[in-house]
């Protein structure tokens, strides 16, 4: 009986930090077998020159880092805009997709099309089809994709820079 209260507790507790884009659900972790291993296109010298690739996932084709972690879009972002409005705890949870490089961004099988604005910190933030792109803090292996969904604003990418509501 004690173990039921707690696991409905911690069910509960997830929820919650999962309402809003402040909380990542990072406690716990997820054993929800959407880890998907991918390869991101190498140059001659062995090493990734691609910000962004593709992998299959449970929902289709998506969006991935040379690293293989799933990249998401924030619908309270506004398309083509000139900035991220996910600043604060938001940022700290949904870190935004950077490059080091204020050339155009390098992609491998994206459709979409690529770009940056500056971000909250002043670095290059990587865009897609205008949309600033972020990860999730509760991603924890290549190709997880828990923020999916997520309060219903932050979505995974197709190659063409749509976003996969389910």
């Amino acid at each position: 009986m004690r173990f039921r209260i707690i696991t409905g507790v911690a069910v509960a507790a997830l929820a919650v930090a999962l309402a809003g884009c402040t909380s990542p659900a990072t406690d716990e972790p997820v054993d929800d077998d959407t880890s998907i291993e991918t390869e991101a296109p190498e140059t001659e010298s062995g090493e990734t020159d691609a910000i962004l690739t593709t992998t299959d996932s449970d929902l289709g084709e998506i969006v991935v880092d040379a690293d293989g972690r799933t990249v998401y879009m924030f619908d309270n972002d506004t398309q083509g805009g000139d900035s991220s409005s996910c600043e604060g705890e938001c940022a700290t949870n949904w870190p935004a997709v950077t490059t080091d490089s204020d050339d155009p961004p390098v992609a491998e099988g994206i459709e979409g099309e690529l770009g940056t604005i500056e971000g909250i910190d002043g670095e290059p933030q990587v865009t897609l089809n205008g949309w600033p792109l972020y990860y999730f803090a509760g991603d924890e292996a290549p190709g997880d994709v828990n923020g999916q969904g997520v309060s219903d604003v932050w979505w995974v990418l197709t190659p063409a820079g749509e976003k996969i509501q389910d």
